[in-house]
């Protein structure tokens, strides 16, 4: 399964998750969806944009292990 673990690269930065979104154009919703792994997809261009804004790669944010998916934000 693949885990985003934005929570952890925005404490690693001095984040908020308001600031990112305010810096990246995207709703706090949807950031909300997508740090809580509930999301079934995201755009390239939003990915691109957090990697820029956080100065850091999708690894840094997306994980993948074996096993079931339990959408929680692993740090």
């Amino acid at each position: 399964m693949i885990y985003i673990t934005l929570k952890a690269m925005l404490d690693k930065k001095n984040m908020t998750s308001k600031e990112l979104c305010q810096i990246i154009d995207i709703t706090e919703a949807n950031l909300s969806i997508l740090r809580s792994g509930k999301a079934k997809a995201i755009r390239f261009s939003t990915l691109d944009a957090i990697c820029q804004a956080l100065d850091c790669t999708p690894g840094d944010i997306l994980r993948y292990e074996e096993g079931e998916k339990d959408y929680v934000d692993h740090d």
